[in-house]
């Protein structure tokens, strides 16, 4: 594959911001296309589907914040000469094609085509038939960008198949493809790890879990709960399971109290058997497997928890591994809590709704990975590159 120079991509990305804010309202009107052609009833996906003025001035913003960061390719990772006389060199090299498949949001056309160009990778964008015109449109900007700069087309390449069509190319592609990244339900990862013949990374759901612990600032855990939940209903990194410890002083009375303002911002509340006489509109749990599931709505399950051991447990066994926040005020509970719980990432006394590339100072994301290799959480752009060694010698033979 060419290495691109540095200002050479620098340069596309420049195009490319000037070109987007001059086609905002065609993109736009594209977008208004899709949305009066999705059914309504999947609000979180509605929302994901939406582009306006804020969000063509978010993919700007997502483009300028990647551009200024530090180019990532052949930089050294370590360097020893060994006894042999043999000169080892390790440094980042691109992954080559990477390919990833989401769902309804039509800004992951810019940010994952921006961080894999800038990691110097060709990439295939597989987006939801929901977002067709708006995807459309945003990689005829990208092409626009490529050619203005003497670059080919096949750098950020739009994929228009149907799931069968997919489903053939992921086993059979037809041209290099060394990396998929699935970004959406775990219908669509699964389907992808299931066909696919390359190595795939995952970006899993959410299910996040918060932990009040007996020792809680009682006001901090409200306010992070309410943050979590209700920010924004289709985040993967939203909340949507509540663990109480059953020895926090004046339980039933803060139980209460979290119902009421829960469904004063109209959340459903689905409550464990401890929980529901004291929450007089709660819902039962369902089943065992509404434990797993990844809401993305205005719900939440509450439950009791004797403790750290079985909060952590739970966790464990249920989360999508994402992330999972503890609100305590006694710092060695927390840090026992961070280290178990085997989560992409642990908070201490803060909101979920912080996994995020921006929040973390990543800047840009092409996902929030929960697989553990090649890295796990945001995947920015330092983490859309792998190492090559470089191997120097003399007419060294092994003997």
């Amino acid at each position: 594959m060419q290495i691109l120079d540095k200002n050479k991509k620098d340069n596309v990305l420049n195009s490319m911001m000037k070109i987007i804010d001059a086609q905002r309202n065609t993109i736009i009107d594209a977008n208004k296309k899709d949305l009066d052609a999705f059914n309504r009833d999947d609000q979180a996906l509605y929302d994901r589907l939406v582009v306006n003025d804020a969000k063509v001035d978010d993919m700007i913003r997502a483009i300028k914040e990647v551009k200024e960061q530090v180019d990532p390719v052949n930089r050294e990772i370590s360097n020893d000469t060994l006894d042999s006389g043999l000169n080892i060199v390790n440094r980042t090299a691109p992954f080559g094609t990477i390919m990833i498949i989401y769902e309804s949001r039509p800004d992951v056309t810019i940010e994952a085509a921006v961080l894999a160009f800038k990691a110097n990778n060709k990439i295939l964008l597989k987006g939801g038939k929901e977002a067709y015109n708006s995807n459309k449109v945003l990689v005829q900007c990208w092409h626009e960008a490529l050619a203005e700069n003497g670059l080919d087309n096949d750098w950020i390449t739009m994929l228009e198949l149907n799931r069968e069509e997919t489903q053939e190319f992921l086993k059979n592609p037809g041209q290099p493809l060394d990396l998929i990244v699935p970004r959406g339900g775990e219908r669509l990862i699964e389907f992808v790890k299931q066909h696919a013949k390359c190595a795939v990374l995952i970006s899993g759901r959410g299910n996040n879990f918060l932990y009040v612990h007996k020792n809680a600032d009682w006001k901090k855990a409200v306010e992070v709960i309410i943050n979590a939940k209700t920010d924004k209903i289709s985040g993967c990194n939203a909340l949507d399971k509540v663990l109480i410890d059953e020895n926090l002083p004046q339980f039933e009375t803060k139980v209460k109290e979290l119902g009421e303002v829960l469904r004063s911002r109209d959340v459903d509340i689905l409550a464990g058997a401890k929980v529901k006489p004291l929450l007089a509109e709660a819902k039962e749990i369902p089943s065992k497997d509404t434990w797993y599931e990844e809401f993305l709505a205005l719900k939440i399950l509450i439950d009791t928890t004797t403790g750290i051991d079985d909060a952590v447990e739970r966790i464990n066994t249920y989360s999508g591994g994402h992330s999972a926040s503890i609100i305590t005020e006694d710092e060695d509970v927390a840090h026992r809590f961070m280290e178990l719980v085997d989560s992409a990432a642990v908070y201490h006394n803060a909101s979920t709704r912080f996994t995020d590339g921006g929040q973390m100072g990543v800047g840009a994301e092409l996902a929030i990975s929960t697989d553990k290799l090649h890295h796990r959480g945001p995947l920015g752009l330092k983490q859309l590159v792998t190492n090559k060694y470089y191997v120097y010698g003399d007419g060294h033979v092994r003997v």
